[in-house]
């Protein structure tokens, strides 16, 4: 098909259409030459639970295109930053209003506000968005408003204080409670509150309890109240605390946390007496405190607890050399000068003697002698209070007759000691060192002290209670005229020979009174001495103590601490002990004192501390029975008496010593309690001290008996022996092992027996000084006067004598029938043995067949019992039986004496431990035996027919 083109146009129309176009272009041009335009800065609030943003200003953006379609609308909002949780919307294009909201859930606690920017951009030309404009940066402030979403949380879970009773205080203790809400509306604490009612307490805004009238520890010792919180939207706190305040007594400066009263058993060691102790200063500022602890036993013993052995006993125990006299011992058979002295009857404690003016002894002569040119020592124990200015006399030599010189003595004056010595006649005559004076507080404090004198002239040195002193004052006379006058030696007081009587009495306590000649006691033995076995220990462990000084005396009665650390005050105070090393300590009440002292920084008012009183109640210890056992009674030949070795007395001594004991008895929780306590005897070993031996009846009589010791064996165990004619004493503190060997080795010899029948000796062991006493234990030994040989020609032909029908016993056989005039009474002492033995043999022999009689008789009984049905058929009519009388008569006699035997033989059997079970049961057989048989014969004697009997 063709076509028919189309008609050329004018020129003039091209032209028009060039024009159009250019036209429009530039107009095109001109229609969106603005760009947007937004607010600098816009400020927004967006709440936690919402997502719109309120800003101000509003989001408008403006063209100054506008009207114009396109270039004068507003298609977007962009918003510029890193993790933006925001985007905005345009809400009208033409007037340019947007919107701001939130792309997430917002949470004021992880961020309170955002900032970013945000840019405006137009429609561009056209519908394509070609040609957008953009506006400027516009930066835009969001805060994220808080809800009360969180309630209120106590930092603590529960609170303590304490307060002292009394006060009024303006704050007692701050509870304190958090809120994890952001905003200051609901993350503040507005008001705390009480919730507990009817209590003395108020809490104000801040959470500051204090009480709101005076507290009373008598009416309540502690408060429990409970506390809540809100915060400033009024939400409570989910749980509310718990507050706990403890009323306190009204605060007193002292020491709190010790007992009164303080018991020490003994035998247990050490013994804390402050555990719980602990300093109240009341919070006062201190800068140190001295605290010092005493314990009194003035009252005890002399100042302490001590052995209360003998002084000589103490002294070889500390280590002295032998060769101490005991001037003052305890009474006894050998040593009785002191039996007349009033003494303070202790046997718990130490025995002293008391002086009161008028009472001194005589110590009889040989007991002490002394050489004032050779070394010799003194020792006493001493109380004395200040009774006036006269010369007391303590010990004193003087003539014994004639002349009133006094050779050396010991006295006191006021509170000075003096001790005298004048010195024998010498060639030189001159003035020589006489008088020793020592002027000295502790003489007249009414107190227990200890002087020991060394006295090696012309130096005299002492020691009070274990301290030297020189004497202040030495005084000098001319040596004693030559004379033969004997001297006497006398305590509590002076004897005056020429006037015959006695001066200068003492007034006081002593106790221990000793000389030793010869040897200056060593220090070692005056410390012994005169330390106590009871004091205060202080072991502090080595992480405590720091910046302590402590110090005791020599007696261990006093501890003083001082120190600036409190606390470390504290711990060394409760480590503290009582201490008493004896077995048997003495019991009753020490005093306990604590007196402290404070100082203070700048010389500020300290507090005061007032003293503690207490006491240690030391119990009675189980007191030891001491039980001696062996031989009462033997007999021994003359002969043995008249040999120079003698008659051992105490040949099976056995010294045992035993306490009792209370014990509980192990029970479950179910059984009975009404159960009683069980007394168990426990055997203790300790030493011994003395021992006595006595003669009961008539005095030894020194020509012609004696009691005799092998002393250098009685030497090695370090006891000494004294005899007199009441018997002999052993001294010396040793095991009581010892003391058996050594009454193992006690002889009695008689050389003249020949009108001695018997002798009885007492023995009695003690310990500690006679605090505890043995049993009596008693020997009776009869002598055997041996016949003469030429009386007899053989032995056979007293033996008919030894056989004699009458029973006698060994003590009859011992020699008490001397007095019999038949020449054959006294029988010898070999002949005796031999018819003791024989007459042990016939017993057994009379046993043996008394046990085969019985077990005969037992087997005829049974065999009677199995054929009892048989014999009652028996036909027994023609039977003629002829009964002798006497034989009857014969069989119940034995009879009645084999009962006898056997119930002598019942006695016995107890003492027969060698018998098997086996054989008892074979006896108890043959016992059955006999018992059937003996029932059989007196059944058939009943059944006799004894009427053709002639009498």
């Amino acid at each position: 098909m063709l076509r028919r083109p189309s008609p050329a146009r004018a020129p003039a129309a091209w032209l028009l259409l060039v024009g159009l176009l250019c036209g429009g272009g530039v107009w095109a041009s001109r229609v969106n030459k603005h760009k947007p335009w937004l607010e600098p800065t816009y400020h927004g609030i967006i709440t936690e639970n919402d997502n719109t943003v309120l800003l101000d200003p509003p989001l408008i953006a403006m063209d100054k295109d506008a009207p114009m379609h396109f270039a004068g609308e507003i298609c977007g909002f962009k918003i510029h930053g890193q993790n933006v949780p925001f985007d905005a919307v345009v809400v009208d294009k033409t007037t340019g209003e947007g919107l701001i909201r939130s792309k997430e859930k917002l949470d004021c606690e992880l961020q309170k506000d955002y900032t970013f920017t945000i840019q405006a951009y137009d429609c561009g030309k056209g519908p394509d968005g070609t040609s957008v404009k953009k506006s400027h940066k516009a930066t835009v402030h969001i805060q994220v408003n808080d809800v009360n979403e969180y309630a209120p949380v106590f930092k603590e879970k529960s609170y303590k204080a304490t307060v002292v009773e009394g006060k009024q205080y303006d704050s007692i203790l701050r509870v304190e409670a958090v809120d994890a809400d952001c905003s200051p509306q609901f993350s503040q604490i507005c008001s705390y509150e009480v919730v507990t009612p009817d209590v003395p307490f108020t809490v104000d805004k801040d959470g500051y309890i204090k009480n709101t009238e005076k507290l009373n520890y008598g009416k309540e010792h502690q408060y429990k109240l409970t506390v809540t919180a809100y915060d400033c939207g009024k939400k409570r706190a989910t749980e509310d605390v718990l507050v706990k305040i403890s009323i306190k007594p009204t605060c007193t400066p002292g020491w709190q946390g010790w007992n009164n009263r303080i018991e020490y058993e003994p035998g247990t060691g050490a013994l804390s007496l402050f555990p719980n102790v602990h300093l109240e200063t009341c919070d006062e500022p201190v800068a140190s405190v001295q605290a010092t602890v005493e314990l009194e036993t003035s009252h005890i013993g002399k100042g302490c607890d001590r052995d209360t052995y003998s002084e000589k006993s103490l002294h070889r125990l500390c280590g002295a050399a032998s060769g101490t006299a005991e001037l003052l011992p305890s009474p006894s058979s050998s040593l009785n000068w002191t039996a007349g002295l009033p003494t303070d009857n202790g046997h718990d404690s130490d025995q002293v003697f008391e002086f009161n003016g008028t009472q001194a002894v005589r110590i009889p002569d040989g007991v002490v002698s002394v050489n004032p040119k050779e070394p010799f020592m003194i020792s006493v124990w001493m109380r004395h209070g200040p009774f006036g200015r006269k010369k007391e006399t303590i010990l004193c030599s003087s003539d014994k007759t004639d002349m009133n010189r006094h050779r050396y003595s010991l006295y006191v004056h006021g509170c000075r000691l003096i001790f005298l010595l004048r010195q024998d006649p010498s060639e030189e005559k001159k003035y020589k060192p006489a008088e020793f004076h020592w002027k000295l507080n502790q003489v007249c404090d009414e107190e227990w002290h200890h002087y020991v004198l060394n006295v090696e002239f012309p130096s005299v040195t002492l020691y009070l209670d274990g301290v030297s002193h020189e004497p202040f004052s030495v005084m000098e006379d001319y040596p004693l005229h030559p004379s033969k006058i004997e001297t006497q030696l006398v305590v509590g007081a002076c004897w005056q020979g020429g006037d015959l009587h006695m001066t200068q009495f003492f007034r006081g306590n002593l106790a221990g009174l000793t000389i030793r000649s010869g040897k200056l006691a060593d220090k070692k033995v005056i410390d012994c001495l005169y330390t106590c076995k009871e004091g205060l220990d202080l072991k502090v462990p080595k992480d405590s103590g720091k910046g302590m000084k402590i110090q005791a005396n020599p007696s261990q009665s006093m501890l003083t601490l001082e120190g600036e650390d409190i606390g470390e005050l504290d711990k060394a105070m409760q480590h503290i002990s009582y201490l008493n090393s004896r077995q048997f300590p003495t019991p009753g009440i020490r005093r306990l004192k604590i007196t402290s002292t404070v100082k203070c920084f700048n010389e500020a008012p300290c507090i005061s501390i007032p003293p503690v009183d207490g006491y240690v109640m030391v119990l009675q210890p189980e007191e030891p029975k001491i039980s001696l056992s062996g031989i009462h009674h033997f007999a021994r030949a003359a002969s043995e008496f008249e040999s120079s070795e003698g008659v051992f007395l105490f040949p099976e001594l056995r010294i045992i010593s035993t306490i009792t004991r209370e014990v509980e008895p192990e029970r479950d929780d179910d059984e009975d309690p009404t159960v009683q306590e069980s007394l168990v005897s426990e055997e203790i070993v300790h030493d011994l001290d003395t021992c006595e031996v006595t003669v009961e009846g008539e005095e030894l009589n020194q020509e012609q008996e004696s009691l005799d010791v092998d002393m250098i064996r009685l030497q090695q165990k370090g006891i000494e022996m004294s005899s007199s004619d009441l018997g002999v004493v052993f001294t010396g503190v040793d095991t009581m092992a010892s003391y058996e060997e050594a009454l193992h080795l006690l002889r009695y010899r008689n050389w003249h027996t020949r009108s001695l029948l018997d002798r009885r000796f007492k023995l009695v062991c003690s310990e500690l000084n006679g605090r505890y006493v043995s049993n009596e234990f008693k020997v009776e030994v009869n002598v055997i006067h041996t016949a003469n040989p030429v009386e007899h020609a053989s032995h056979l032909a007293a033996q008919p004598q030894f056989v004699h029908p009458e029973h006698r016993s060994f003590v009859d056989l011992s020699g008490h029938n001397l007095a019999s005039p038949h020449p054959f009474a006294v029988v010898p002492s070999t002949a005796t043995v031999v018819i003791v033995v024989c007459v042990s043999f016939l017993v057994f022999m009379i046993i043996l067949g008394v046990f085969r009689i019985r077990a005969a008789h037992q087997r005829t009984m049974r065999d009677q019992d199995a054929g009892k049905e048989s014999e009652m058929d028996w036909d027994d009519s023609a039977l003629t039986i002829t009964v002798n009388p006497m034989e009857t008569y014969e069989d119940q006699h034995s009879s009645e004496e084999e009962e006898e035997e056997e119930e002598e033989e019942s006695e016995e059997g107890e003492e027969d431990d060698d018998i098997t079970s086996a054989e008892s049961e074979s006896s108890e057989e043959e016992e059955g035996g006999h018992g059937e048989q003996a029932g059989a014969s007196r059944q058939q004697q009943l059944e006799w027919d004894d009427s053709t009997l002639s009498y």
